[in-house]
């Protein structure tokens, strides 16, 4: 299926799951998880004695945020862009589309004072005076926002504009989205610190990425290993050793909880203390068993073996995907789909989207004029079932989601923040056309993509027809340092426009969107320094908010969440429980710290 292009060269890859290497965290003496991806540097550690012994987990404060406001989207044809222009967006503080109230009732003008009514003719020179003022500040807005032609029919929408008339998400409740989720709000919401699971000693940085709850077990990678933890104690239910480290997991796990991975062959050993990531296998979340493990040649590996960086699921395949090309096996036996394979076209598959669909971004071309194809896939033969080029300037992309398509890319590096979008495309899965473009300027839009990797974006889903996403960091109400706030926000697939309705996280909260739950979003909210974080469901049409769990507040408690950055790690949420888990363990290091660290915590509002 899989056309590769030159090798590369042997050296090893930055570490995965992240953008780099985790960054050097310092003590954060207020509000502030960091808002960069995980591995921007590598954070300091204590001393380890052992593994179950925590380490230091100061994190670093975030920049600010800005508040959201909707740029003008540019023309976006099927066919590649060429002088892709960045659209112009109106500075912070001018009038955007209606965002703080979408209710156009207006109280009675009162005089100052003892609330007498003004005459009728005071009224009317009022009532004047404001419709001025809305005029004029709807004009700044309209020529602040403006950039670029206008969509085509074929390719409309953006972020242009906040106005959901024309999409499927109308106003209110009355759109008919959301509901349907399985989670519900116990009686208390009150949740409790259950346990705590020890940092592993290591000798580099080691990607720990990878976790998942059962009805019985949250499920994590540890060091050449993949442990399960009784739900309610913690306690080791199984530990499942491999001949070295997981170096890939899937997000996507069967209905009867089996998984993918990726390993490596041998144990990683100094001075490099890095192996190639090759084995493919599938492990058993109940049992703790590997059912199977495998690998492949081909590609640009030749007669060696094919190296991955990354593993997902679809049905009944397991897809693995890197710059040696693509692989597929099936998911009950482990027997080779198909295996990475050399073209005239130098074409390989880089990576794929799982759950739904299956997904391929396929690289092609020599490496000077080198482009991305996003194709829908038959996940039992491979065969390409839709296309679409992605715009000239495109070096990765990233799937959000298969059914339906979404897709983000920085295209022209435009992005500028290290998010990795500059744009979400929406593509009709069936025919491979484009449905709109919906342009993320990185100073409203706080999702991220790891640019390299198909598969690890965050902060970003699908549902009911809408891409929902947060907003980037803005002033709260009160102005008072401390105080920032954000926002959930969502566009239509369809049109790509804003719609209006959106989920506010309230002052010195920030709402991070974790998962969809039937028409329902999951998010976390980030707490300031003095509480502890909540776990809320977002109805997924009307964008109203309903508490399932508030971690506690005592300072010990509250110092060990603060310890997760939240773009360094893991969020889990199920069944009132919530598990936090880090993606990268340090090497070991007198930091000069005192403060504990873990691999995980657990909470729960179960009892």
């Amino acid at each position: 299926m899989t056309q590769p292009p030159p090798p590369p060269p042997n050296q090893p890859p930055e570490p995965q799951g992240g953008y780099g290497a985790p960054p050097p965290q310092q003590p954060d003496p207020g509000y502030g998880y960091p808002q960069q991806q995980p591995g921007y540097g590598q954070p300091p550690q204590q001393p380890d004695p052992g593994y179950g012994y925590p380490q230091q987990p100061p994190t670093a404060p975030q920049q600010p945020y800005g508040y959201p406001t909707a740029p003008q989207q540019p023309q976006a044809p099927q066919q590649p862009y060429g002088g892709y222009q960045q659209p112009v967006q109106p500075p912070y503080g001018y009038p955007t589309q209606p965002q703080q109230s979408y209710d156009t009732y207006q109280q009675p003008v009162q005089a100052p004072g003892g609330g007498k009514k003004l005459s009728a003719q005071m009224q009317i020179v009022i009532a004047a005076v404001v419709a001025v003022v809305l005029i004029v500040g709807a004009g700044i807005w309209y020529a602040g926002s403006k950039g670029g032609d206008e969509p085509t029919e074929e390719a409309k929408g953006s972020a242009g504009t906040s106005q959901g008339a024309n999409g499927t998400g109308g106003s209110g409740g009355s759109n008919g989205l959301g509901g349907g989720g399985k989670e519900k709000a116990p009686a208390n919401t009150g949740a409790k610190e259950v346990f705590k699971i020890g940092l592993p000693t290591v000798p580099d940085t080691t990607d720990v990425s990878g976790s998942w709850i059962t009805d019985k077990a949250f499920v994590k990678t540890g060091v050449n290993s993949v442990v399960g933890y009784d739900l309610d104690t913690g306690a080791v239910l199984w530990t499942l050793p491999l001949t070295g480290q997981v170096c890939g997991a899937s997000r996507h796990m069967t209905a009867d909880h089996k998984v993918p991975i990726l390993f490596e062959a041998t144990k990683r050993v100094a001075p490099r203390y890095y192996q190639q990531c090759t084995e493919v296998g599938m492990v058993d979340l109940n049992s703790g068993k590997l059912l199977w493990s495998t690998s492949v040649t081909g590609g640009a590996a030749g007669d060696g073996k094919a190296r991955f960086s990354e593993v997902t699921l679809s049905g009944k395949t397991v897809a693995a995907g890197g710059t040696d090309g693509g692989a597929a096996f099936d998911a009950a036996n482990g027997n080779p789909r198909w295996k990475p394979q050399v073209n005239d076209q130098n074409c390989f598959d880089l990576g794929y989207g799982g759950g739904a669909g299956l997904v391929a971004v396929r690289k092609c071309g020599p490496y000077s004029s080198q482009y991305v194809m996003i194709q829908n896939l038959d996940p039992m033969t491979g065969a390409p079932l839709s296309q679409y080029k992605m715009p000239t300037g495109v070096k990765y992309a990233s799937v959000i989601a298969t059914k339906p398509l979404v897709v983000a890319a920085d295209v022209g590096d435009s992005a500028g923040d290290g998010s990795g979008i500059s744009d979400f495309f929406s593509i009709d899965e069936k025919n491979g056309k484009l449905k709109a473009k919906i342009t993320a300027d990185a100073d409203q839009y706080a999702a991220r993509c790891r640019s390299t990797k198909v598969e690890a974006c965050t902060q970003a889903l699908v549902g009911n027809g809408r891409l929902y996403v947060p907003t980037e960091e803005h002033e709260g109400s009160t102005g008072e340092y401390g105080d920032e706030t954000n926002e959930i926000i969502a566009f239509d697939l369809a049109t790509g426009k804003m719609v209006p309705e959106k989920a506010d996280a309230g002052d010195k909260y920030t709402l991070i969107p974790l998962r969809m739950d039937g028409g329902d979003l999951i998010a976390y909210k980030v707490p300031p320094y003095d509480k502890g974080g909540r776990i809320v469901s977002v109805n997924g049409g009307t964008m109203k908010e309903t508490l399932l769990l508030e971690n506690p507040a005592e300072k010990p408690v509250r110092e060990t969440e603060r310890s997760f950055g939240v773009t360094g790690s893991e969020y889990l949420f199920g069944d009132g429980r919530f598990f936090v888990s880090k993606t990268y363990v340090s090497k070991t290091s007198d930091s000069g710290f005192s403060n504990k660290e873990y691999l995980a915590v657990s909470y729960s509002a179960k009892g």
